[in-house]
């Protein structure tokens, strides 16, 4: 995907446009920690793999920031079980 996540500090949450449409990931820091705690693919791009890609890139912005992850949400919890190789990043 071409489009790049970003964390919207402001409004606390990752963010992936695509086309017109926002992705986004609601979240509540903790001091070592990052709690994603409710995942929104807009109807029209569900079952594409967008949210996959959102989660995929907020994992990569929480270890970039040397933080750890909290599954709050079910999807996150999925996404973790089926990528194994971000178990280092769970709290």
């Amino acid at each position: 995907m071409a489009a790049s996540v970003r964390d919207n500090k402001v409004r606390s949450r990752f963010e992936l446009d695509v086309g017109s449409e926002l992705a986004f990931a609601n979240y509540r820091l903790t001091p070592s920690a990052v709690i994603i705690t409710h995942t929104e693919t807009p109807r029209a791009l569900r079952g594409r793999g967008i949210a996959s890609e959102l989660i995929k890139g907020a994992l990569e912005i929480i270890r970039r920031d040397g933080k750890k992850v909290i599954a709050g949400c079910g999807f996150v919890v999925d996404y973790l079980e089926r990528h194994p190789e971000d178990a280092d990043l769970v709290a």
